[in-house]
């Protein structure tokens, strides 16, 4: 929410994270199927992502993989297994630096060369951009927006980009579960060299996360799938989302 959304009374922000209009971001799905929207940012990485992905295949789930450039850069074998393993792949960024405070044409052409860098590394087109740190402005949603992406934030989170318990990071998982719920988790970790804040790297097994929120969302009924697969019988969710 910016500053000006903060004054409103709580009913009324609330009200606004799920009704943005036109100048809402993908949050959640409204969807009938008893599935949930599992994405996962920041890689692809050995030892994160290469541990997830047969978790995911274990289990018959699918994911969304919000990627950077540096890593599919790096380890373009990893982007391809994750392609190849039938999950969706977007964009995160070209590197992990904050878009929100950028100007306009910064941001439309990054943008845009990010779009097709990916798509040529994939081969398939990309709709979704998930920014840095989930900061955005107005300006920064309009440039991606114009450079053919539509931003995506998230509801319920692993807690998995800083140190925290296993039980911390179930509680927040469950927090906002539900049918078309958007999951945020991550398959690595950004560094300084991504453009990342670095040096706070999280003590955790991702294999193992993931297989523990697979079971919380599978107590409720739900499997997991990806973004474009709940929209395909589901409709968006937009709710307003800027945040500095």
């Amino acid at each position: 929410m910016s500053g000006a959304t903060r004054l409103l009374p709580g009913s009324a922000r609330r009200f606004l994270r799920t009704h943005g209009g036109p100048l809402g971001s993908v949050v959640a799905v409204r969807t009938e199927a008893p599935e949930f929207v599992l994405t996962y940012d920041d890689g692809p990485e050995p030892g994160g992502t290469d541990a997830i992905l047969p978790v995911l295949e274990a289990r018959g789930a699918r994911a969304t993989f919000f990627v950077l450039l540096t890593r599919v850069r790096r380890y373009p074998s990893l982007l391809k297994d994750v392609l190849e393993a039938g999950h969706e792949i977007a964009l995160h960024g070209v590197d992990h630096r904050s878009i929100s405070r950028m100007p306009y044409r910064k941001v439309l052409q990054r943008t845009a060369d990010g779009k097709a860098e990916l798509e040529d590394a994939i081969g398939r087109p990309v709709r979704w951009l998930r920014p840095p740190y989930g900061h955005q402005s107005l300006t920064s949603f309009r440039a991606v927006r114009a450079a053919g992406l539509e931003p995506v934030l998230w509801g319920p989170t692993a807690l998995d980009s800083r140190d925290a318990t296993t039980e911390e990071r179930l509680t927040r998982v469950r927090s906002g579960a539900g049918r078309g719920a958007i999951v945020l988790s991550h398959d690595a970790y950004a560094e300084a060299e991504d453009g990342g804040r670095g040096g706070g790297r999280p003590h955790l097994d991702r294999g193992e996360l993931a297989s523990l929120v697979l079971d919380a969302y599978e107590q409720l009924g739900l499997r997991a799938t990806t973004l474009s697969d709940a929209l395909a019988s589901g409709t968006p969710t937009r709710g307003l989302w800027f945040r500095r």
